[in-house]
């Protein structure tokens, strides 16, 4: 013992206090759990605001053809496409026409390369078209491909919004859209 220092002993009583008021390990691991679960979940909801693209073409001067980025239709007043460097924004008020079209094809340097079995599957693209007037009045157009998974809930999404009805290209791509 070092001289001139004093040692205490613990009181029992504010050890057993201390106990009571110390929160079980299991709850903190609970806590962690739990804001790890909701953090995930508005990052989900997040996400799912948007949709995956690809612009194909159309009248947009300041988007390349292939520009891959995100389709937002949950803003109540834009629909915007955010690519890497560039942005377009449509008000839903501008918009005039909503189509919906799709490709479908057989995979066949699959079906070669690895298995005739990938013959009895198809690979289907969509693709959503829409023209719009643009701010000197203007008849402009986008076309994007738009991800399998993404495409019911914009197309959904774009109708209740702009209150057109989506037009499609062919009988097969209306059987798509209401699956």
């Amino acid at each position: 013992m070092a001289p001139g220092r004093v040692t205490r002993k613990p009181n029992p009583v504010l050890a057993r206090a201390n106990e009571s008021l110390r929160i079980p390990r299991s709850w903190r691991n609970y806590f962690l759990v739990r804001t790890i679960l909701a953090g995930l979940l508005y990052f989900a909801i997040f996400l799912q605001a948007q949709s995956r693209v690809e612009y194909v073409g159309g009248t947009a001067a300041t988007l390349e053809s292939g520009a891959a980025g995100a389709l937002q239709v949950s803003d109540p007043h834009y629909m915007a496409f955010y690519a890497k460097k560039v942005q377009v924004r449509v008000p839903y008020t501008r918009i005039e026409t909503l189509e919906y079209g799709q490709t479908v094809n057989r995979r066949l340097l699959l079906a070669i390369a690895i298995s005739p079995v990938f013959l009895l599957s198809k690979g289907r693209k969509h693709f959503l078209t829409v023209g719009y007037t643009d701010d000197d009045g203007i008849h402009q157009a986008l076309v994007f491909r738009v991800d399998k998974n993404d495409i019911r809930a914009t197309l959904v999404s774009l109708e209740a919004r702009t209150g057109l009805r989506i037009q499609y290209q062919d009988d097969e791509a209306r059987k798509a859209a209401r699956q």
